[in-house]
């Protein structure tokens, strides 16, 4: 049986269980699968540990376009992955936000020909050295070489065509981080989250931008762009249905609406994870290194509280 190893994290995103650290120290021992999505575009992730974020591709007459490229140390088994499906070059990676286990294999991508593309906020971030504190702990993660950095940004969108199919890439505002994307692949109906759809309690990165109230508006855009047969690769885990990101999407709406109740209140941060007011979510969506308590502290820290004059109306954005 496949172990369970966390996925990456730390308030940036990127804390490994004490496994999966010693995994990827040795890259032999976790190896990546492909598995086909639909009409050309396939995902590749994690075969029996933690390989970084999933990654969309999509290959044809254009060459291979990525969306995100794992952890540095399983850039050798991703290109390897990537042969299986196309011996044509890497052409384009698009990164769907700054944490190192989705752009670490940005150098050799790079360094192989490929274009990356990213929100602009990914490219300021990636420039320089990023520190984080996550459980008393300070981890800085250093700044990419300018030969690895996204070269082409964007500020809200960008349409690329490829391998007959039109692929829009829309920022969405902070969630996970301020340089959140979603990729939208129209003609396939595939759609790539990044990490803003996971199939637990999101993580807040708040330190790069991120915000517990984007989730939602990313969701809802998710949501917009799809229908019932549309494929949906979150940032990690396992494909989803449109019905699947109602599902998170309802449980968002849970943590806020209790979450903000106590906020009214007027009860301290560490009064409110005392109630318990996600106790009975998390069985279901605590199951991973973000439990209730993590994430009380994240509402807190982001959730703008409604004016007053909108409680009588019900305008409640989310709803």
């Amino acid at each position: 049986m496949i172990s369970l190893v966390s996925r990456a994290a730390v308030v940036a995103g990127v804390l490994l269980s004490l496994s999966a650290r010693a995994q990827m120290g040795d890259p032999t021992k976790v190896n990546v699968k492909v598995t086909p999505v639909a009409n050309g575009v396939s995902m590749i992730e994690g075969a029996n540990g933690f390989a970084g974020g999933n990654v969309a591709v999509t290959v044809g007459d254009d060459g291979v376009f990525v969306i995100d490229d794992e952890l540095a140390p399983l850039t050798p088994k991703l290109k390897a992955a990537l042969a299986t499906l196309s011996k044509k070059p890497v052409r384009f990676v698009v990164n769907t936000h700054w944490h190192i286990d989705h752009t670490g294999g940005n150098p050799a991508m790079a360094a192989a020909g490929a274009v990356i593309i990213a929100q602009e906020n990914v490219r300021k971030r990636l420039g320089v050295d990023q520190v984080r504190e996550f459980m008393g702990k300070k981890m800085t993660f250093p700044a990419l070489a300018p030969a690895a950095l996204p070269v082409v940004t964007f500020t809200d969108d960008v349409t690329l065509h490829l391998n007959g199919d039109e692929v829009h890439v829309i920022h969405v505002p902070p969630a996970h981080t301020d340089g959140d994307s979603i990729v939208h692949f129209k003609k396939a109906n595939v759609i790539h989250t990044g990490d803003t759809v996971v199939g637990g309690f999101p993580l807040v990165d708040v330190e790069s931008g991120g915000a517990f109230d984007g989730f939602i508006g990313a969701a809802d855009k998710v949501l917009a762009l799809a229908d019932d047969h549309t494929k949906i690769i979150p940032g990690h885990g396992p494909i989803m249905s449109r019905a699947d990101v109602a599902t998170f999407r309802q449980m968002l709406i849970e943590v806020r609406d209790r979450v903000e109740k106590l906020m009214v209140a007027k009860k301290t941060v560490e009064e409110a994870k005392a109630a318990k007011p996600l106790a009975d979510l998390e069985p279901k969506w605590g199951k991973d290194f973000v439990h209730g308590d993590f994430l009380i502290d994240t509402v807190y820290k982001t959730h703008a509280l409604p004016a007053p004059a909108d409680k009588g109306h019900g305008k409640r954005r989310g709803k």
